[in-house]
C-alpha cells in the first residue's frame, strides 16, 4: 500500500491528537499543523487514507476521524504502566496495576510517565473529567499552577494544581464549586506532573 509523506504525516498526527486530547483533531488542526491553505487539501488527504482502510471518518461530522489499527500489528509506542486511581475530589489512596497502555512518543511518554484513572470532578474546568486517564510525567518538584499529581501524609493521591503561598501549600481544584486544600508543605510530597489526557467515548 502506498502512503505518501504527508498522508503518513498526517495520519500520525492524527494518532497522536486522539491520544492526548481524546477526540481527533479537526480540519483547522490539520491545516495550522502542516501549513496547508486549502481546507479542500486536508479533505483530499483524509479521503486517500480512508480508501487505503487507515482511517474511519462519517460525513458532515466535526471532528470524526478514526484510527484503524492494521490487522496483525503490534502495538507501537512507549509501554506506559497504568498506577491505578487518583482522585480529582478529595484524596485517595493510589494502588498499583499490572495494566499497560502503548502510547505514542508524539504525547509525550517515555520511560519515565505512568497514567492514572480518574476519579471525581474536582478538574472539570480543565476538562480532566471522571473516567479519564492523565499521563504523569514523575517529578519531586513542580512550577506553580501545574497540574500534579500530590501525595499527602504519604499515603493519599490526590490531583490538583500546586501553590505555595507563605507557609503553606496550596492544592487547587479546577471547579468553582471545590474549596482549595491547604497543607504545610511536609504534609505533601509531589509524586509527578500531568503532560496529557486520554479519553474514551
Amino acid at each position: 500500500m502506498l502512503v505518501t509523506k504527508r498522508q503518513k504525516e498526517i495520519l500520525n498526527f492524527s494518532e497522536a491528537f486522539i491520544a492526548k486530547h481524546g477526540y481527533a483533531p479537526s480540519i483547522a488542526d490539520i491545516r495550522q499543523k502542516f501549513g496547508i491553505s486549502s481546507p479542500a487539501t486536508v479533505h483530499q488527504h483524509l479521503k486517500n487514507l480512508q480508501e487505503k482502510g487507515l482511517i474511519k471518518r462519517e460525513p458532515n461530522r466535526h471532528r470524526s476521524i478514526e484510527i484503524i489499527p492494521s490487522e496483525g500489528a503490534a502495538p507501537t509506542g512507549v509501554r506506559v504502566p497504568i498506577l491505578g486511581a487518583i482522585a480529582a475530589g478529595l484524596p485517595i489512596e493510589s494502588y498499583p496495576d499490572t495494566d499497560t497502555m502503548a502510547l505514542p512518543e508524539e504525547m509525550g511518554a517515555d520511560d519515565n510517565s505512568y497514567l492514572l484513572r480518574v476519579r471525581g470532578d474536582s478538574m472539570i474546568d480543565d476538562h480532566i473529567l471522571d473516567g479519564d486517564m492523565v499521563l504523569v510525567r514523575k517529578s519531586a518538584v513542580a512550577r506553580p499552577g501545574q497540574t500534579v499529581v500530590a501525595l499527602v501524609d504519604g499515603r493519599e493521591a490526590t490531583l490538583k494544581r500546586f501553590y505555595v503561598e507563605g507557609a503553606k501549600v496550596r492544592l487547587q481544584p479546577a471547579n468553582q464549586q471545590m474549596a482549595p486544600m491547604y497543607f504545610e508543605p511536609g504534609r505533601v510530597r509531589i509524586q509527578g506532573i500531568v503532560t496529557g489526557i486520554i479519553r474514551k467515548f
